[in-house]
């Protein structure tokens, strides 16, 4: 019997799926429990394909240790560069080094301990940063010098281009920006030494991101990086005395410090659409998805929510709020991705409280520093499985987008439908794990190319964490890839929206319409694995693989 050409090595029906394994370049694979076909072997290690949703059962029983950092009372933890922090951390060709991606594409941080890595000739990098943009595209020449040859985190733009046509010899591992956070907390990823840019902290090394000339927000990217890496320098362009209040980062998990001219340019935490969209047919999502969660009693006191910063989703905040006033009620909490809309509504006390993992603009972090009701918190706080109480269970709502969705519910928000790797995961797979209910927003079509697909390009958030696909025509309800215990619920709903005239329509139907409405770009794939996409419990989702 022949799979794909290739003949079958073994069949195992022990787990959710038939397990099929053939090999693709010389690479083994395995179709996991979505019957996408994973590696078991790659990034110096053996990982598990996906199995369910719910995740797997942690293998350790307990974290790893945080590192003992001893030092003299008046020993001082300034260093005059960081090429001096290079040598003091005693990093070597092969090490792994991490950074936290707050300033967005405004930051400095990365480039200059890259290029100066390479000045001193260290060689074979990997390098584990919660995400990397368009500013970071001159790594691309450290990957041809092989100073970098292997990368743990998200890409957005011209360098997940790059790498989608196969030039760095490992294949990138995405993570969420939880699943992150577990990897590293559960020894996954062994971080030698962690490079994090603070706007200001103190001699001792408490910093936080509110004050300075350089402010981003909120420091929940850095925590697991500063707690479990074997040394952790932080880059600072503002030293302020003794205490550093508040403390978002405790000087504890600090080893070493290092002023720099600048960190990085704050307007850089603008990326992305930060404006309300004025597109009729996106309107019209906004307006429809607000309406559903009316009839479905949704908008309700003390209920919470989570939107991002798309367009849609900042109208969807800014309508949300309209309802919310008009009803004279007002929600618990709202979760960011924070903008200057969520901030608003907490002024105008139409939320209690803003939970926030990290500001998309400048108002955001005032409001932060300023308003005792918006609070921080980490990664591990905002959405790890296997943390025991996480902020997005107790979410009734979320809103996220994709590139694509397929008839099974799959989204995919990694790859566009021509293959190239231009965005990472981010908190999608996070939220649409823990909210109660799960819309996603998509366009019928972007540019001709269909995006309800028979099968997306890649799966970043498996079906059965998504409840609702709106579209400018319709909306589709999962109700048979759904998890069973939110299957009634979802039933229920969908038969409301009927009776109230809502243009419900299957997942199929809204799939023909895309299809009649453009043509599906036809990808041309090659035969490297450029990077895997795993799930939040570490296991693998899917494959991505390079374009020609």
């Amino acid at each position: 019997m022949l799979i794909n050409g290739r003949s079958i090595a073994n069949i195992n029906t022990s787990v959710v799926t038939i397990q099929v394994m053939y090999l693709k370049n010389k690479i083994e694979l395995k179709s996991n429990g979505i019957g996408r076909y994973v590696p078991l072997c790659y990034g110096g290690g053996m990982h598990s394909p996906y199995i369910d949703h719910k995740g797997s059962i942690p293998s350790r029983v307990s974290e790893i240790g945080r590192v003992t950092r001893r030092r003299d009372p008046y020993e001082s933890k300034m260093l005059p560069s960081i090429k001096e922090a290079i040598k003091k951390c005693g990093i070597t060709d092969g090490m792994t080094i991490s950074f936290h991606h707050h300033l967005r594409n405004g930051d400095k941080v990365v480039n200059m301990v890259i290029d100066e890595l390479f000045r001193q000739g260290i060689k074979d990098i990997r390098i584990i940063p919660t995400a990397l943009f368009d500013v970071h595209n001159r790594l691309i020449d450290h990957i041809k010098r092989g100073t970098i040859t292997r990368i743990e985190g998200s890409l957005n733009g011209g360098l997940g281009r790059f790498i989608s046509e196969g030039i760095l010899e490992e294949p990138v591992i995405l993570r969420s920006h939880s699943g992150r956070a577990r990897a590293i907390q559960q020894g996954d990823i062994e971080i030698d030494v962690a490079f994090l840019g603070v706007s200001c902290c103190d001699p001792l090394g408490n910093a936080n991101g509110l004050m300075g000339r350089s402010c981003y927000g909120p420091c929940g990217f850095l925590k697991a990086d500063a707690k479990f890496a074997k040394k952790t320098v932080l880059i600072t362009d503002e030293l302020v005395n003794f205490p550093c209040i508040p403390i978002s980062l405790p000087g504890t998990d600090v080893d070493h410090i290092v002023v720099v001219e600048s960190i990085g340019d704050p307007s850089g935490i603008h990326t992305g659409t930060l404006k309300i969209t004025d597109d009729p047919q996106r309107l019209t999502i906004a307006n429809m998805i607000l309406d559903v969660m009316d009839i479905g009693d949704v908008i309700r006191n003390g209920m919470s929510f989570q939107a991002g910063s798309g367009g849609i989703s900042l109208a969807l905040t800014k309508l949300l709020g309209d309802r919310l006033r008009k009803k004279d009620i007002k929600a618990s909490f709202a979760v960011g991705g924070t903008t200057k809309y969520l901030v608003s509504l907490l002024e105008d006390g139409l939320i209690g409280y803003l939970i926030d993992g990290q500001s998309f603009d400048m108002e955001s972090v005032r409001s932060l520093r300023d308003n005792p009701n918006h609070v921080e918190i980490s990664v591990d706080q905002y959405a790890n499985l296997h943390s025991g109480a996480t902020f997005t269970e107790m979410e009734d709502v979320s809103f996220l987008s994709g590139t694509e969705v397929d008839t099974e519910f799959n989204v995919n928000v990694n790859t566009h439908s021509d293959g190239y790797l231009l965005h990472g995961i981010g908190g999608h797979q996070d939220v649409a794990y823990g909210s109660k209910l799960t819309f996603i927003t998509v366009p019928l079509t972007r540019k001709g190319n269909p995006i309800i697909k028979d099968r997306v390009t890649t799966v970043t958030t498996p079906g059965k964490l998504v409840d609702i696909v709106v579209t400018e025509v319709g909306l589709a309800f999962n109700t048979t890839n759904v998890r069973k215990e939110v299957r009634q619920r979802n039933e229920d709903l969908e038969s409301l929206c009927k009776k109230n005239g809502f243009n419900v329509m299957s997942i199929d139907e809204l799939r023909r319409t895309s299809k009649a409405s453009g043509m599906d770009i036809l990808r041309k794939e090659g035969n490297k694995l450029v990077a895997t996409i795993q799930y939040i419990d570490g296991t693998t989702l899917d494959s991505v693989w390079s374009v020609k």
